[in-house]
């Protein structure tokens, strides 16, 4: 078995656990945030980049964003496309944090937790959270890359058009392979 054909194996299901990770990042940030959407917008406006009318909608509807792609991310379905909204979202998040940083803001970010202006004397931490952040940018952008997963409902719709053979396909492949292979072979002899 060569390289190709090891990572043609191995991609969908390194695609799949990747799937799966961001859409538990997305699922618990966003199921965090949901039940006090007026808190999640002072958190948003504590990054003070837009008004406090605009803070508190982005801040309202930035949870059901966020839930509805980790749910498509964790069936599967239109996984590129969640896979762009999930990049969107922490080049969003990124740039955030770092316009909080570089103009000295004291916030806790909020990816994770009600957000919003830290105590005196509390100092941020922001690198951490750029590079986690970094991290799930990366994630998604395999995804963009390598949106073909098992067990994705995108590959359920798409069967008969789907450029991943199913599993007992690839087996069938193979066999048939080895017998016209062989057949070969025994012509040959």
């Amino acid at each position: 078995m060569d390289e190709r054909t090891g990572w043609h194996r191995a991609q969908p299901w390194v695609s799949l656990l990747v799937r799966l990770g961001l859409a538990g990042v997305f699922l618990v940030a966003g199921g965090l945030k949901v039940t006090d959407l007026a808190a999640n917008g002072r958190a948003v406006n504590a990054y003070q980049i837009m008004s406090y009318d605009a803070a508190m909608v982005v801040g309202a509807i930035q949870p059901f964003v966020e839930i509805a792609v980790g749910l498509l991310l964790l069936i599967g379905l239109a996984t590129r496309l969640a896979a762009w909204l999930s990049a969107g979202m922490m080049v969003a998040f990124i740039a955030g944090i770092s316009s909080a940083w570089a103009r000295g803001l004291n916030i806790d970010c909020g990816c994770f937790s009600k957000g919003g202006q830290l105590p005196p004397g509390v100092t941020p931490n922001y690198l951490p959270e750029i590079f986690r952040d970094v991290a799930f940018l990366a994630m998604a952008i395999f995804l963009i890359i390598y949106p073909v997963s098992r067990f994705s409902l995108d590959a359920r719709l798409d069967r008969p058009f789907s450029a991943e053979p199913a599993e007992d396909d690839v087996l069938e492949e193979d066999s048939d392979e080895s017998t016209d292979h062989t057949a070969q072979r025994r012509g040959r002899a």
